[in-house]
């Protein structure tokens, strides 16, 4: 008779006098550890009862080793910093934009203790939380009052359903759009309990289209900036000022979603065609809908600016409350925007300007210095530094394009996904874009303090150092 299998299997007091476990015992929490044991025990006494024929079990040494990678697993942070290596500097997956200092600094000084986020500190009185950067917006934009919330898709979300529940929207079949995040507007406008009413073609919308359109049921015109799509060829559309001249007339508020639109004209960077928010407010429209992060470098969050009439409307709807921004979104974006007040200053500091204004030639510069010491590593078969096109978001939309340097790694011994996938599990990663038998790293979107590490990270893997790394964490 063949002994019971699982009288084989060690128990927690045995595994937990192993080396490997009774260094993180040490290291991260007894109780930890010990979770993580049995929970990996009554998996492996499941998987024996459930096996059809008899099977080998792993040794103490080799179990043990396996229950402390899952618990540096588990130790290991979700979000971690990368070193976007892309060029593409707005990145949705990257988390659009890095913060200020400044930013980061207010962020940090409110969530470390308590912060006044509905309290007057004058009278004592409860206010409203989006006060806190209401001055701030209205400063910038030139906007009568303003309103914050966690989302760009809660800005829209929550202006329809306050102004236009149970009325139609006036909008341009040509800016039906799908956002990079996979949002899509028609299926956001229904959600808000507003109804679509699309006028004009996808490449053709006339003044007149909107005119036609407006009836006793419409609530507003609303207007997309594509920033993340273009329409080539025979189009036609309206510009602000005729929109606004048209809900004058019809006595319609004009809501102007901005797109990638920020407080700065970015075409003194190469970047055209993107709206800029005071001009919209001062060319009359009623609101403007804006991104926290995008081209204002800020925190994700929506803005909403305009007319206080219906800002006051906005704040009074319940939704207000349900997609208000929460105090660290709050600071890091008045820690943004108070550094629009000087223009140059926010050039400076504000990491996606600073990585806009970058030359050319500051680029260029940083791959010759780059490509030796990266051709240096043991991983690398050769490195060479070459120029290139990338675009703002990674999308070629014209007006978007921006000249970059890269330095293209050929790999020595592995090949090219590979060296991407170990790279990415670097610490910090570096997350660069493999094409055909070379991995490109685009110096356009690496902040330049950055170098030695993207240098670091590279060599890591000549080593084997990345693999270290992983089973360390």
């Amino acid at each position: 008779m063949s002994p019971n299998p699982l009288r084989s299997i060690p128990s927690v007091n045995e595994l937990l006098e192993s080396p490997p476990l009774r260094r993180l015992v040490n290291r991260i929490s007894h109780n930890v550890v010990v979770s993580t044991v049995r929970t990996v025990l009554e998996e492996m006494r499941t998987e024996v009862q459930n096996a059809a024929s008899e099977m080998t079990l792993p040794s103490v040494t080799e179990l043990a080793e396996r229950i402390a990678r899952r618990v540096l697993e588990s130790e290991t942070p979700g979000l971690q910093p990368v070193i976007n290596a892309t060029g593409v500097l707005l990145h949705s997956a990257l988390g659009w934009v890095p913060l200020a200092e400044e930013a980061v600094d207010e962020m940090a000084a409110v969530t470390r203790q308590y912060a006044n986020v509905e309290l007057d500190l004058a009278s004592g009185q409860h206010r409203r939380q989006v006060q806190i950067a209401e001055g701030l917006l209205k400063e910038v934009s030139g906007a009568e009052a303003a309103v914050v919330v966690n989302s760009p898709a809660s800005a829209m979300m929550l202006t329809l359903s306050a102004l236009a529940a149970g009325r139609e929207v006036v909008l341009s079949r040509g800016q039906l759009i799908e956002t990079n995040d996979g949002c899509r507007l028609p299926e956001l406008i229904a959600a808000s309990g507003a109804v679509l009413r699309a006028v004009g073609t996808l490449n053709r919308t006339r003044i007149d289209d909107y005119m036609h359109a407006v009836d006793e049921k419409t609530a507003a015109l609303l207007t997309v900036h594509l920033s993340n799509c273009v329409v080539v060829g025979g189009t036609t559309s309206p510009d602000l000022t005729e929109l606004v001249e048209i809900g004058r007339r019809y006595r319609q508020p004009v809501i102007y979603d901005l797109g990638f639109g920020g407080m700065v004209d970015c075409a003194s960077f190469g970047i055209s065609g993107e709206p800029i928010a005071s001009a919209a407010i001062k060319a009359g429209a009623d609101l403007i809908l804006a991104s926290g992060d995008k081209l204002l470098g800020g925190p994700r969050c929506g803005l909403i600016a305009g007319r206080r009439a219906l800002i006051d409307q906005i704040q009074k709807h319940p939704l207000a409350r349900v997609v208000e921004a929460d105090k660290m979104t709050l600071a890091a974006l008045a820690g943004t925007l108070r550094l629009y007040r000087d223009p140059q200053r926010a050039q400076q500091a504000i990491p996606l300007l600073r990585l806009l204004d970058t030359s050319v030639e500051n680029l260029q510069n940083r791959a010759k210095r780059l490509t030796p010491q990266l051709a240096a590593a043991d991983a690398v078969a050769e490195a060479e530094p070459i120029a290139g096109t990338n675009y703002l978001s990674g999308v070629p939309i014209p007006g978007h394009e921006l000249a970059t340097w890269c330095v293209a790694l050929k790999p020595a011994e592995m090949d090219v996904h590979h060296l991407d996938v170990a790279l990415r599990l670097c610490r910090p990663p570096v997350v660069g874009c493999p094409k055909q038998d070379v991995l490109v790293l685009d110096l356009r979107s690496v902040i330049p303090r950055q170098d030695m590490e993207l240098v670091a990270a590279v060599d890591a893997v000549g080593h084997g150092q990345h693999v270290a790394m992983t089973s360390e964490r």
